[in-house]
């Protein structure tokens, strides 16, 4: 069957573009598309509208592609449940705590302030945020630390062994609900994703800004986290932060208006081509040229490496002059 598919492509829409739109008139800043869909072709699968040209280069991406991440290779972060004091769990634990008041996610004051030992100091993380995950690289000083409880803490007789964090946890146990309650986190997820090298991205975002660290860094649940032995991680970084990339989400992945949603599934629909060993030295190397830059300097301009890496991941995937430039101006 035929789809009557209208939308308005401005960023910024106007009643005059709506009522243009509903009256299916000529306006610069309507689409209107008429796909046909097959009902055997969309099985189990999302109904995407583009136009045509952009299908024709969405279908390229896809024919070039040779790698997909799998699902054992891309995780959620932390769902902590409880970072910190809010002002409904102030009102439920009254005039001990202010809001802001480090619950499982603590402060470097407050983890100062508790005499921790050995073993409990064992258990705090090290905690990331977009303070200091960026596009490409990532600060290693973090400034939180997360309090990293698995579900094993269910068990309320394995915390006797960390007197200082049973103190601490039972300050605000009148709010803590998670699944291990009170002293596990609600969802701990696979330590394994949090320990060196990997690629992590913000769930939502106005831009995809994949973030490499070759460092331990504990993400809460607006991150996702990407870990594989099967590609190289810089080279990985370096397709996922190319305009081509940003492209094929933008047209066939998750947006919220002009917002970008990057959740798992549409990390696994990324069509990625691992090229041969020099093809893939060339983008590694660039991809390399702007950490050292970005680490040295978070203020660094590192557009030409940019340009350039959007250039090469274009031509891994053999796209045209014509299609470059659409791609360029999306």
């Amino acid at each position: 069957y035929n789809f009557d598919y209208r939308s308005i492509i401005s960023s910024v829409p106007s009643f005059t573009d709506v009522t243009v739109m509903l009256a299916k008139a000529e306006g610069a800043h309507i689409q209107y598309l008429e796909p046909q869909i097959v009902r055997d072709t969309f099985i189990d699968k999302k109904l995407v509208f583009n136009n045509t040209v952009v299908e024709v280069i969405l279908e390229n991406i896809l024919r070039k592609s040779n790698f997909h991440l799998t699902s054992k290779e891309v995780a959620n972060g932390i769902h902590h449940h409880h970072d910190q004091v809010n002002k409904d769990r102030k009102k439920l634990l009254g005039g001990n705590s202010e809001v802001g008041d480090g619950i499982f996610v603590l402060s470097e004051k407050e983890k100062a302030g508790i005499q921790f030992t050995v073993e409990e100091h064992a258990l705090i993380k090290p905690a990331y945020t977009t303070k200091e995950l960026h596009k490409w690289y990532g600060e290693v000083q973090n400034k939180d630390w997360v309090i990293y409880t698995d579900s094993s803490f269910k068990d309320m007789n394995k915390i006797n062994a960390y007197p200082n964090l049973k103190s601490h946890l039972d300050k605000f146990s009148a709010v803590i609900t998670s699944d291990n309650k009170p002293y596990g986190l609600h969802r701990s997820r696979e330590e394994n994703f949090f320990v060196g090298e990997k690629i992590i991205v913000a769930r939502k975002c106005s831009a995809p800004a994949f973030t490499y660290t070759n460092f331990d860094a504990y993400v809460s649940a607006t991150f996702y986290i990407i870990k594989t032995d099967r590609v190289n991680q810089k080279y990985l970084t370096g397709i996922l932060n190319s305009k081509l990339v940003a492209f094929w989400l933008k047209n066939k992945g998750k947006m919220q208006g002009s917002n970008y949603q990057i959740d798992k599934e549409p990390i696994l629909e990324i069509p990625i081509y691992v090229g041969a060993d020099a093809e893939r030295k060339s983008l590694t190397e660039l991809v390399d040229e702007i950490l050292n830059l970005k680490i040295q300097d978070g203020n660094a301009d590192v557009k030409k490496f940019e340009d350039k890496i959007d250039e090469l991941v274009m031509d891994l995937y053999e796209l045209n002059e014509e299609e470059k430039v659409i791609i360029r101006q999306s």
